[in-house]
């Protein structure tokens, strides 16, 4: 009985102590995980507008080879070089962004040499980029 009293008696004198190191630990743990995901939610906020201004690029190819046959701006191997860095940059975003721009990479890679003879290659290639864009935008506001 005296070992138990002296415990308690100890535990008594140190509560404040004890409490404050509780505190501060879990403080630390805290500040840690939250500098972590403000982080990542950074990486991924500058991955996302990144990707859009690609996509806005590529859609800018897409529409003015398809509307308006020009074949300087709407070069379809100029939207090459926006697909690759949207299928890049993608790997900083959510499984469904790269999942989305992978799509759209492998609908460009199908569709791009018949870009301004086909509706078809059109109609897909603009919804692969509407799917992606829409992933984008949902990673962006789901952000914490």
């Amino acid at each position: 009985m005296a070992g138990n009293d002296s415990i308690r008696e100890q535990l008594r004198r140190n509560a404040v102590a004890l409490i404050s190191l509780v505190v501060a630990v879990t403080s630390l743990g805290y500040n840690t995980w939250r500098n972590e995901r403000t982080e990542a939610n950074r990486n991924v906020r500058a991955a996302g507008f990144q990707l859009m201004t690609e996509i806005a690029e590529l859609q800018q190819v897409v529409l003015l080879n398809h509307y308006d046959m020009d074949e300087t701006g709407g070069n379809p191997r100029i939207g090459w070089t926006q697909v690759i860095a949207i299928r890049d940059l993608a790997y900083s975003m959510p499984d469904e962004v790269q999942n989305a721009c992978n799509g759209l990479y492998a609908t460009w890679q199908d569709n791009w040499e018949s870009l301004g003879r086909s509706q078809d290659s059109f109609g897909r290639i603009d919804a692969a980029i509407d799917a992606a864009k829409q992933e984008i935008l949902a990673a962006i506001s789901a952000l914490d």
